[in-house]
């Protein structure tokens, strides 16, 4: 159970919301959601070549050669996922390689995954190469600040028209 500095607990509601706030920080920082679909995408790969699955009373295998090719692949992708959540430094170089695995698994991992892995590689790369790290906010400059003014001010404040004499 968390404390404070004076040992006395720690409401719940509160520290879950310190929690949700921090997490909203840390995924704010990074390429989160193309961390997300890339890691979800080797979950269909890998797991498919290995399943036997029943249809009815019908077995279906889909242990086929491709087997070692969908190892390596769903492995890559579930470490171009992690890298993308705590390298963020490398989000261009993890999404190109995600979209390249994703283009191979489709002749290599039973189509992809059964599109499933396939389509979210290629969701994952392509947001983490358009994932751009977040600036600080600049401050407001002189020009800005009476905009601002003149905008919360609005009908009080009276701005002569071009032309006419102030």
């Amino acid at each position: 159970m968390f404390t404070d500095l004076l040992r006395r607990p720690a409401k719940p509601r509160v520290t879950a919301a310190d929690a949700r706030r921090r997490f909203r920080t840390w995924r704010g920082e990074r390429p989160f959601w193309a961390g997300v679909f890339t890691f979800q995408a080797s979950l269909p790969i890998l797991y498919l070549p290995y399943a036997h699955l029943d249809l009815g009373a019908m077995p279906l295998a889909l242990s086929t050669t491709s087997g070692a090719g969908s190892l390596i692949i769903g492995i890559l992708l579930m470490a171009l996922g992690l890298s993308l959540w705590y390298q963020q430094r490398l989000r261009v170089f993890a999404g190109i390689a995600t979209l390249l695995l994703a283009l191979v698994s489709f002749p290599v991992a039973n189509f992809g995954g059964f599109l499933l892995g396939l389509i979210s590689a290629l969701i994952g790369g392509s947001l983490a190469c358009a994932w751009i790290p977040p600036t600080a906010a600049e401050p407001p400059t002189a020009s800005g600040a009476s905009a601002t003014a003149t905008a919360t001010h609005g009908a009080s404040a009276a701005v002569p028209a071009a032309g006419e004499p102030t």
